[in-house]
């Protein structure tokens, strides 16, 4: 079954932390609804590059709002996600009165679009959780503790779990979590993974300027921010450059985020700034060829609870290029990778470092390895598998009555 089968039911789709299309899982959900014949709108925040209020794209009505500066510490994020649930649900008004939706599918983080989530219930609306992040283990991560505001965050988890008809899971980590901590019935959570798109992923020719000089390039894609574990992999850098003496090997870090200004500082501080390239956030031409220039690629993600549970979509990225992964030893991450990666020991930046050396010193296992990545992908992980679970998720959303 398909909206097609009848009236074309209306999905409006709520994401807090980024604007779309820039959020590549949000709107691959979004293009795959509308082609399957649903009428979706998404409200999402303003983002460089994203300024209109109200776009019009691919079929996909964008309604937009500002927020705060992005936000850090406990009372930045506090103003950020009042402000955003505040313009939420003015917009959510807006498409209510106008274009109308039968569902609500709000994607975290925050855990509070449940408040607007539960509203909308009144007036018979569905809703369906996107479980894209584990909150409370999330806000442990950035702060290292388990405060008063740790417990916030389980409450709003719970509540978002208790108020949703239907919880889409990342992986089969966040489905146990949605069924144990979360108290979701088994059948009414759905696995639908952040898999990347083939024809988005090009494999193009690699640019040797990028190299600087430089016979190997390791390459890095995500966000620059406290838990992507970036200070590891500048002190691998360190550890490649002034301990192993390898003067071969240059850096590429492709992406934005509130910790890039201090990780361009802690280069200096090391002493390996001139073998490393921070891009900022750039247009996914640039990130392509970054990656396609790339010898290695790594995910330098620290080991905590969060990481450990959370499929991080720039392996499967790396993959899906063709390019052997260096990481710390994490179960989802071992998941995605198995036999394209290299799995260091867990939060040590030496081992990390002694893993990109041997993957850059043995060439035909680097091509072994990305050749397995490559097709692991194409058979299993990218986005066309991932599409029949996600309207399996809304024919089971549409067939639910009363909770």
């Amino acid at each position: 079954m398909t909206a097609s089968a009848g009236k074309a039911k209306r999905v409006l789709i709520i994401v807090e932390n980024l604007p779309s299309p820039f959020d590549r899982r949000v709107w691959q959900e979004a293009t795959t609804l509308h082609e399957a014949g649903y009428e979706v709108s998404i409200i999402c925040p303003i983002g460089k590059g994203y300024e209109k209020k109200y776009e019009l794209i691919e079929g996909i009505h964008i309604y937009r709002h500002k927020l705060p500066l992005e936000a850090e510490g406990a009372a930045g994020y506090l103003l950020e996600y009042t402000t955003a649930l505040f313009w939420e649900f003015v917009l959510a008004w807006r498409v209510f009165l106008t274009r109308g939706f039968d569902v609500i599918h709000a994607c975290n983080p925050p855990d509070n679009i449940f408040l607007i989530g539960g509203f909308f219930k009144l007036f018979g609306k569905k809703f369906l959780f996107d479980h894209h992040d584990i909150n409370p283990e999330l806000y442990e991560a950035k702060f290292g503790r388990r405060d008063f505001f740790y417990k916030v965050m389980l409450a709003w988890e719970r509540w978002t779990f208790n108020t949703a008809h239907i919880s889409i899971a990342t992986n089969q980590s966040y489905k146990r979590i949605a069924i144990e901590r979360g108290g979701m019935p088994e059948d009414r959570v759905f696995v639908v993974r952040s898999g990347p798109k083939l024809d988005r992923l090009k494999i193009i020719p690699p640019v040797s300027a990028l190299k600087k000089g430089r016979k190997y390039l390791v390459g890095y894609v995500g966000v620059m921010g406290k838990q992507e574990g970036i200070d590891y992999l500048l002190r691998a850098a360190k550890h490649i450059v002034s301990e192993l003496g390898r003067k071969d090997v240059h850096f590429g870090l492709v992406g934005g985020g509130t910790s890039l200004e201090e990780m361009k500082a802690y280069a200096d501080d090391l002493g390996v700034q001139d073998y490393v390239t921070f891009t900022g956030r750039v247009p996914d031409h640039d990130m392509l060829e970054m990656l396609n220039t790339a010898d290695v690629c790594v995910n330098p993600d620290v080991a905590n609870e969060m990481n450990d549970k959370s499929t991080m979509n720039k392996i499967m990225e790396y993959m899906a290029l063709g390019k052997p992964v260096v990481q710390f030893d994490l179960t989802e991450g071992r998941y995605s990778a198995q036999e394209a990666s290299l799995y260091a020991i867990k939060n040590d930046e030496r081992d990390m470092a002694e893993k990109i050396i041997e993957l850059l010193d043995d060439e035909e296992k680097r091509h072994r390895m990305g050749e397995y990545g490559r097709k692991r992908v194409e058979e299993t992980l990218s986005w066309d598998h991932e599409t029949p679970n996600l309207l399996r998720a809304y024919d089971a959303l549409f067939g639910t009555s009363g909770h």
